[in-house]
């Protein structure tokens, strides 16, 4: 496997909200989006979802609590709770999360991005 470089990979799409693929290890896969504007309200009841800023910020939205990042920053989202990512500006980040997971959970959205889509 070659090395990778993000800002080479996010050079390659500009769609928000729609993640796409850079690595796999075991059964996670790597993932990079940008994001800007709000999120549909989901969740994910088979995993954990963490949210890796590369550059920019965002808001993570629950049902208790608005969980601020910034660049350089992550957090992990439990599996089951209901949360809302939102970015006043594009923000540009990684997740990583088991190989299928689809990106508005269970939830009917028009934001439900295609799964395993590779750059």
């Amino acid at each position: 496997m070659d090395k990778i470089n993000f800002s080479e990979k996010l050079a390659k799409f500009s769609d928000h909200w729609s993640p796409k693929v850079i690595a796999e290890m075991n059964d996670y896969q790597f993932k990079l989006v940008k994001l800007e504007g709000e999120f549909d309200w989901h969740d994910h009841s088979d995993t954990d979802e963490v949210f890796i800023v590369i550059e920019g910020s965002m808001k993570i939205e629950m049902e208790d609590k608005v969980v601020e990042l910034n660049a350089g920053e992550m957090y992990v989202v439990p599996k089951g709770v209901t949360h809302k990512p939102t970015a006043e500006k594009e923000c540009k980040i990684m997740l990583v999360e088991p190989k299928g997971v689809i990106n508005t959970g269970e939830a009917d959205s028009d934001l439900t991005a295609e799964n395993d889509v590779w750059i």
